[in-house]
């Protein structure tokens, strides 16, 4: 089964599925900052644009391109700015 997910007024939507392989969402954002917070460990991937990013504890943000992928652990909160819209993917564990 689908889920649609749709954040920050629209600005962030997800297609969610779950299969033998575990949750997983692909998404866009639009340009903005967002802050995002984890309830299992996460493993974003860019499909399409940059995404900047704040992980926890970090006090540098740290820029992510097409095919680049970062991780977050469970139960934070992480930042993300994108200057312009921005696919991905994000594999829960």
């Amino acid at each position: 089964m689908l889920k649609v997910n749709e954040y920050f007024g629209g600005s962030v939507k997800s297609i969610a599925v779950e299969n033998e392989e575990g949750v997983a969402t692909v998404g866009v954002m639009e340009a903005g900052k967002y802050e995002f917070g984890t309830s299992t460990i996460e493993i974003m991937t860019i499909t399409g644009g940059t995404l900047d990013v704040l992980l926890p504890g970090e006090k540098l943000w740290k820029t992510f391109l097409k095919g680049e992928n970062f991780r977050v652990e469970q139960h934070v909160k992480f930042s993300v700015k994108a200057a312009s819209p921005v696919a991905y993917h994000c594999q829960y564990i």
